[in-house]
Formats: C-alpha cells, sequence, structure tokens
C-alpha cells in the first residue's frame, strides 16, 4: 500500500502465529532482494473496546517507529476493504495514543493526528529556544530550524529552493545529532505562500520518502507558529499533496490525503 507515494508493507497479524523482528524487516525492505517498502505496518489484536485494532510501525533499519500518518491512512483502507470499518468514523490504537480517522471517500481519508508539543523535553532536544526557533551547528554552519513532537520528533529547515538542498548529507546530520537525544525525521520547507508550502524530508531510520504524514503536520504547525502560514495549507511533496489543518497551539492537527492499494501476496 502507500499513502502519497510513501509506501508499506501492511501485515496483519491478528490470526497468524509469526512474531515481527528486525531482521525480518531489514530482509524483506530490500528494493532489490525482498518485497521492498519505507515501512512495515504490523496490525496487532487490541484490548481497547473503542479501536479495531492496534498497531506498531517498522522502519527498513528494523526499529520501531512512533507514529506514521500516511501508514495511518492505509490502515484505514484496509479496515474499509474487509468490512471492519463499518462507519465512515473509526477508531485504532497507535504506538502513541488512540487515533481517529474519517473515510471521505474515493480513496481519501482524514486523520485526528493529535496536539503538537512544542516543549524541548516532549520534542525531545536538549537545546533552548529562542522566538520558538532552535539554532544548531551543522559542520561549523549555524542552522536555525523549529521542532515539535507530533508522537514522533520532527525538525524543520526553512529554504529558499528545496530542489537545491542535499537532502541525504543535512537530513542525516542533522536527524542524528546528539541534541536530539532519540533522533528526529528532518523536513525542509520552502513556502510559496500562506496556504501552499513544498516539503522533502528525511525520515529517521528510513531516508527520505516521497512523502511523510506526519512531517508534513511538524511543518505546518512549525511555519504557523511563527505567523507564516493559514489555518489550512496544501503540503505538496514528491509523493502527492496532503492537506493539513491546525486551528492553533492547543488543538489538534487534522490530516488529509490518499490511500492506495497496490498489491496482495504469500510470503511463504
Amino acid at each position: 500500500m502507500h499513502g502519497a507515494g510513501n509506501d508499506f508493507v501492511l501485515l496483519d497479524l491478528r490470526d497468524q502465529d509469526f512474531v515481527m523482528h528486525a531482521d525480518f524487516a531489514i530482509r524483506l525492505a530490500d528494493r532489490r532482494t525482498g518485497i521492498g517498502c519505507d515501512q512495515f505496518i504490523v496490525l496487532k489484536a487490541t484490548s481497547e473496546t473503542d479501536c479495531l485494532l492496534e498497531y506498531e510501525v517498522w522502519n527498513v533499519d528494523g526499529r520501531k517507529s512512533q507514529q506514521c500518518g500516511n501508514g495511518v491512512r492505509c490502515i484505514g483502507l484496509y479496515l474499509r476493504s474487509t468490512g471492519e470499518a463499518r462507519e465512515a468514523e473509526f477508531c485504532i490504537q497507535g504506538p502513541v495514543s488512540k487515533i481517529s480517522l474519517q473515510d471521505r471517500g474515493n480513496g481519501q481519508f482524514r486523520v485526528n493526528m493529535g496536539r503538537p508539543r512544542f516543549d524541548a523535553e516532549k520534542v525531545p532536544i536538549t537545546l533552548s529556544s529562542h522566538q520558538n526557533s532552535y539554532e544548531l551547528d551543522i559542520a561549523g554552519q549555524a542552522m536555525k530550524l523549529g521542532a515539535v513532537s507530533m508522537g514522533n520528533p520532527h525538525a524543520l529547515l526553512e529554504v529558499s529552493a528545496i530542489n537545491k538542498v542535499d537532502v541525504e548529507s543535512l537530513g542525516a546530520q542533522i536527524g542524528t545529532h546528539v541534541v536530539f537525544p532519540e533522533g528526529c525525521n528532518v523536513g525542509f520547507a520552502q513556502v510559496i505562500d500562506r496556504k501552499n508550502i513544498r516539503l522533502r524530508v528525511f525520515e529517521r531510520g528510513v531516508g527520505e520518502t516521497r512523502a511523510c504524514g506526519s512531517g508534513a503536520c511538524a511543518a505546518v504547525v512549525i511555519l504557523r507558529n511563527i505567523g507564516k502560514l493559514d489555518e489550512e495549507v496544501l503540503v505538496n511533496q514528491t509523493g502527492g499533496t496532503l492537506i493539513i489543518e491546525w486551528t492553533g497551539r492547543n488543538e489538534p492537527v487534522m490530516m488529509t490525503g490518499p490511500a492506495v492499494h497496490l498489491f496482495t501476496g504469500m510470503l511463504t
């Protein structure tokens, strides 16, 4: 499955005798010798009566992730296609919190991504902020960035020309910098106008992906927090466009975007 080009292998392990593990994720994520994907979504049974299931997200390096907005939409499409989600609105249990989804039709799902956390200890980041931004030294160059937690840590750099940014190099350096004790996803955003931005994201444990749902949310709330964006923004990424809505600091972020089923297979 994929959400705006961010592709996943979805494993429904609620009735199958298999335990996901790091070696399996690394082997099957290889696009030449495995199935190939950005991340794995693992569905598990839940004891939460108001949720249809719980899920895990595994990166291609064999480590678990805390959040995945594009993956959540794919889960939504899967549950609607199997008939388990009978109503257009339903809830699933994520690694960090419960997440509500709404099927908007035509493969579009609207997801409540929760409230952004700007406090440094919540991101987490060990620097002190100044006017909603941080200054980070990368190879002797001072860089100004924003940081927020969307259930997982994000850093964002605003750039003037997104196609001229060395996303792989800068993303790796910032994402593994000592000031981020848990690492972070690194976004690079170019503001087109108050309702449109372009975004590229280097995801923690994955590398640059064609789209990142939580990264799109992080970019909008960071830029809106400094007065550059309106309440509803189109986030244009390589794989497609997401609609992000955020009314203010104490409110949840809403994300709307596509989910696509590509193929079903059996691993023996």
